[in-house]
């Protein structure tokens, strides 16, 4: 089927050409047809499927076709994320299928400064997305008028719900108007987004496309079994392959992506970081760099990579082995996304193994263990583990010993 065939206006169908796509993703052949009906909706869907498109086209055909109310121009169409990262991937995507279109947008975050937003919205912008706590600010210091809004779209609306957002989306959302369309978007269909989706949405229309627990069929997956000593050369031994050439490595922490960012760089790998403790620059900066293909490594943690929209990238590689089976769902669905192919490859220690169980039964299914010559924990196990532990118990067992100071002879006195 293509784009034609959605109800899309011809301005719309040319911009999707233009960017290079000819037939719609199955989330935007069920999703689109549902919002341009008028319905409520429940996307479910993983990253990477084209779900953004699915909510922004129908918003973009919705605005064009009904025009402004009474002539005036104000925010007609809001679009909340979770992470800045998110909200200028989905802001790029609104300006490129915009481009033929008298539309306007602005993006609503934190890290730079308001003034911009600010002047954004009060020029009138139709289209506002924007992350929960900085729009949240806007809002109570007054400069958001929503009393023109028909549509509202959570987008990744279980990472926002992980983040802690619940109490401010419902603040956002008691503040719009009660006759609206609402469109909740998330990657799982838990009992959790399901209360969500009573409180804010409207006999919803469900569409839902595989299943959450199952990682993409085009993602081939490995697990590499290392001690910790060894990680970081087992990452560069690996990165030594050219066919490497797009890779995004998860961190546990700051601290750790910043150490192995350090570590990539002093061997001449081109690598960038993004965590929480970069600045919006920055962080800017190492995505943009990531997706032209400048920095050919990418460091970050969880909470920073939720959201990452990039194309191309043909590995993710798991540093530090998630705690949770959902994360590492997530994660390897930052690579074969759509129609391509990636490979999710995962460091585990010994101290991992109960989680990589856990992992499996998650998935219902074994993940392929992968040896490197002199990083194959069978090999060198024994050695390593012996010089660990006798490091770990060092401390308490070497014990610098005091010699008694003599005691003097005590002079007695007559």
């Amino acid at each position: 089927m293509p784009f034609t065939a959605l109800g899309l206006r011809p301005q719309i169908t040319k911009a999707v050409r233009e960017s290079g796509y000819t037939e719609p993703t199955p989330i935007q052949t069920k999703a689109i047809p549902a919002v341009l009906r008028g319905r409520d909706v429940i996307g479910i869907a993983q990253t990477g499927t084209g779900k953004t498109a699915a909510f922004v086209l129908p918003i973009l055909e919705r605005l064009s076709a009904h025009g402004s109310k009474m002539g005036r121009r104000g925010v007609r169409a809001l679009i909340v994320a979770p992470t800045r990262e998110l909200v200028v991937q989905t802001e790029e995507n609104v300006r490129k299928y915009a481009r033929h279109l008298h539309l306007r947008s602005v993006t609503i975050y934190g890290g730079v400064s308001e003034r911009p937003q600010i002047a954004g919205l009060r020029s009138g912008a139709e289209i506002a997305i924007a992350t929960p706590g900085r729009l949240l600010d806007l809002m109570q210091q007054g400069h958001v008028d929503f009393s023109q809004l028909e549509v509202a779209v959570l987008d990744e609306a279980d990472r926002m719900m992980d983040m802690g957002f619940l109490p401010a989306i419902r603040r956002i959302v008691h503040a719009l108007p009660r006759q609206r369309q609402t469109l909740l978007f998330s990657a799982s269909l838990s009992k959790e987004i399901e209360k969500i989706a009573s409180d804010f949405l409207t006999s919803p229309e469900i569409v839902q496309i595989g299943r959450r627990a199952n990682p993409a069929e085009s993602v081939a997956q490995m697990v590499y079994e290392v001690p910790k000593s060894r990680k970081l050369a087992l990452l560069e031994h690996l990165l030594r392959d050219a066919s490497l050439d797009s890779v995004l490595v998860f961190s546990r922490t700051k601290h750790g992506a910043d150490k192995i960012a350090r570590k990539l760089a002093s061997s001449g790998i081109r690598t960038a970081t993004l965590h929480s403790n970069r600045s919006q620059g920055q962080r800017l900066q190492a995505l943009r760099g990531f997706k032209s293909g400048a920095v050919r490594v990418l460091v970050a943690t969880d909470i920073a990579a939720r959201g990452i929209d990039v194309e191309g990238i043909s590995h993710v590689i798991n540093f530090d082995f998630p705690p949770q089976p959902e994360d590492y769902v997530h994660r390897i669905g930052r690579t074969g996304r759509a129609h391509a192919i990636g490979d999710a490859i995962s460091f585990a220690t010994p101290e991992d193994h109960e989680n990589l169980r856990a992992l499996e039964r998650f998935i219902a299914r074994g993940i392929p263990r992968k040896t490197a010559a002199g990083f194959d924990l069978r090999e060198i196990a024994p050695v390593a583990m012996h010089f660990e532990r006798a490091h770990q118990r060092r401390p308490s067992h070497h014990r610098v010993e005091r010699r008694r100071p003599r005691r003097r002879p005590t002079s007695v006195r007559p």
